[in-house]
């Protein structure tokens, strides 16, 4: 039974702590703990690039065992150079999968961590980016017998299966067959292909999954990351494999600012987790992220008693794709309520494709299914086009992609027929110029400058359907400067459940199947409390939960209700729709 309503609290316990810590400290670091929130589980670690000895396991677990804390097991994958070896190049100290030792070393650590624990979860250090002698050998070998030209890639992934069945979840098994074996995916998805991390092969090796959603300080870290990212990774994982994504797990390194910290747990906790993981417990001991964290807990448990599953424009991202990395997390903080799956979302009302779609060999001819099939609305990204462009999409648009670029902060928008406006933006925006053929296509937004102007929207028919194609900026997060009108014209032709937002960037929009929807303003560099627009066909008024203020409509237009709602960083609600 967890301590909140709607998921299950977490925290990770590395193997470092464990080996060293003492009774009495467990106990005082659980006193901190407990004044502020109420963990329902800990990820107790023997293995780290260090072993702790069972004595000092048996110690932790009888002690968070006594405060109610059910105990399972954790694993990285890090180990330090074999005694007597020659040291190789490994990032963070991750294995080196053609070294007989350290192989030989992993198998027994996973048997070993098995023998203790009924489920154990294998942090996100289990990739390789070796290139030694011996890896480069193994690669050129196996890529000579799969007719590969060059590149890692296909071998790493290869590789990776093979450890996974052989040097983890084998020697698992058998120290205890009843072993959950799990396995954390980290937050660059857009990166796992190179490095071994081979979801498509894992999910039908491992017992279950788990999702980093730290996303940092974009600006000055490493992971420069969309913090939406927090959300549409959980959705991408929920809709792989339905039931067996564990959680989200997210961390306190990296964040200067306090909302930065909790909006990772925001963010997760609006996918509909099962389980919130916050890494690690000792760097959150005496940390005063916690008292905040356990405030914004019991809140975030309230609002999901409102809260259905979550809906939005399917943005496919096939197994292994690149391509326009994270733009889909850019619009989502742009106000588009996207959802992220690796199969090609048919029966989705909109969908959304960016270069990563064009991974699939056969999206075009999916796509033309898709618009063939009913009332569908698609949203293309000029990345997209770029990608397909010898493939043959001539029946689709008659745009055509080009590497001309323009440089422009005016618009043109039209808003409906004969009537546009012509807005200006805070800062110049660099744009893909994309070609196309005026009255085949139509542009309803675009980019001025002197005599000439540029497409951002264009709008192709197709039988029934809708076929968008959106002009990606150059710098992703110059999507943030393009002016209200411009973001408020992309929405408005991608409603979800008749829900779209009107208004500036930075504000997300999460909307549920249940009539209900979260509004969001992130903490960021020029983000002001604010007024925004909720357009909601067919409805009465909204009503904010759990405070149950009723919202009226500022007025109706052909049957869209129009809501005149606060927007305040840092501060998300939930309004009921009243129909």
């Amino acid at each position: 039974m967890s301590n909140y309503r709607h998921f299950s609290l977490a925290a990770y316990f590395v193997a470092h702590a464990a080996a060293r810590v003492t009774r009495e400290e467990l106990e005082k670091q659980l006193a901190f703990m407990e004044r502020y929130i109420r963990l329902d589980k800990v990820y107790l670690e023997p293995w780290r690039g260090e072993l702790v000895p069972r004595e000092q396991i048996a110690l932790c677990r009888s002690v968070l065992s006594a405060h109610g804390i059910e105990v399972a097991g954790g694993l990285t994958t890090v180990i330090p150079t074999p005694e007597g070896d020659a040291p190789k190049q490994r990032l963070f100290g991750t294995f080196c999968y053609n070294d007989a030792k350290m192989r030989q070393r992993l198998r027994e650590i996973s048997a070993y961590t098995a023998s203790l624990f009924d489920e154990f979860l294998i942090d996100d250090f289990f990739f390789t980016n070796c290139t030694c002698a011996a890896c480069i050998q193994a690669r050129d070998e196996f890529n000579r017998a799969h007719g590969i030209k060059s590149g890692w890639q296909s071998y790493r992934l290869d590789l990776m299966r093979r450890v996974s069945e052989e040097d983890v979840i084998a020697p698992a098994k058998a120290a205890n067959p009843n072993c959950r074996v799990i396995i954390k995916y980290p937050n660059w998805a857009e990166s796992y292909q190179e490095t071994g991390y081979n979801p498509a092969e894992q999910r039908g090796l491992f017992d279950g999954l788990y999702t980093g959603t730290e996303t940092r300080d974009p600006v000055t870290t490493d992971q420069h990351l969309p913090r939406y990212l927090s959300f549409s990774l959980m959705t991408y994982f929920e809709n792989m494999w339905p039931g067996h994504n564990g959680g989200g797990w997210f961390d306190n390194f990296d964040t200067h600012i306090t909302e930065h910290y909790l909006e990772q747990a925001y963010l997760t906790a609006f996918s509909r987790p099962k389980e919130l993981m916050l890494f690690c417990f000792q760097s959150l001991y005496d940390h005063m992220y916690v008292p905040a964290l356990g405030f914004q807990l019991d809140k975030l448990d309230s609002l999901l008693d409102y809260a259905g599953k979550p809906a939005g424009i399917a943005c496919f991202l096939p197994d292994n794709a690149q391509g326009e990395d994270n733009v889909q997390d850019y619009l989502g903080m742009a106000g588009l309520p996207v959802v992220c799956t690796p199969y090609f979302p048919q029966d989705a009302s909109q969908i959304l494709l960016t270069a990563s779609s064009a991974y699939d060999p056969d999206i075009l001819e999916k796509l033309r299914a898709y618009l063939a099939s009913g009332k569908k609305t698609a949203l293309v990204t000029t990345g997209f086009w770029e990608a397909v462009k010898d493939r043959g999409y001539e029946d689709l648009t008659s745009i055509r992609v080009s590497a001309r670029r323009v440089t422009a902060r005016r618009y043109r928008v039209e808003e409906r027929q004969n009537v546009c406006v012509f807005p200006e933006g805070a800062r110049p925006v660099t744009l893909p110029a994309p070609e196309f053929r005026n009255n085949s296509t139509w542009a309803l937004v675009k980019a001025s400058f002197g005599e000439e102007s540029s497409a951002i929207l264009l709008r192709d028919a197709y039988k029934d359907s809708a076929l968008f194609t959106l002009s990606v900026p150059d710098a992703r997060p110059d999507i943030y400067h393009l002016p209200a009108p411009v973001l408020s014209a992309v929405r408005r032709h991608l409603p979800v459940n008749g829900v779209w937002l009107e208004g500036p960037a930075r504000i997300s929009l999460f909307v549920y199947d249940n009539d209900t929807v979260i509004l969001y303003p992130y903490v960021m560099e020029g983000v002001q409390r604010g007024r925004v627009m909720l357009h909601v066909r067919g409805a009465r008024a909204l009503c904010s939960r759990p405070a149950g203020r009723t919202v009226q409509p500022l007025y109706v237009r052909d049957g869209e209700a129009v809501f005149d709602l606060p927007a305040e960083p840092g501060r998300y609600t939930l309004y009921q729709i009243i129909r």
